[in-house]
């Protein structure tokens, strides 16, 4: 079964602003992700139904939206990309 990933938009512009082999590596993870496939995680604790993608150094932000369509939110290096994601996300629930 092949899933739908959606790449929003802070994804989006992430990639756009990577060099060309990382771009390939992401776009790659990408498109393996529509199988499940790749190293991937459940998030826990404020996260707790979100899902991480490595590739590389890179973490991916995701989460399932319904039976066939996953949300790819966010990306960054695996130092930061949970808190600034945190940040983010609680922000939008706010609004």
């Amino acid at each position: 079964m092949s899933l739908e990933v959606v790449i929003k938009e802070d994804l989006y512009q992430f990639m756009r602003r990577l060099a060309p082999e990382p771009r390939r590596a992401m776009r790659r993870a990408l498109k393996e992700l529509r199988q499940e496939k790749g190293d991937i995680r459940a998030l826990d604790q404020s996260l707790t139904g979100y899902y991480r993608l490595r590739v590389g150094k890179f973490r991916v932000i995701f989460r399932y939206r319904d039976g066939n369509t996953i949300d790819a939110f966010y990306a960054a290096e695996r130092g930061i990309v949970y808190e600034v994601f945190e940040e983010l996300f609680a922000k939008r629930l706010r609004s």
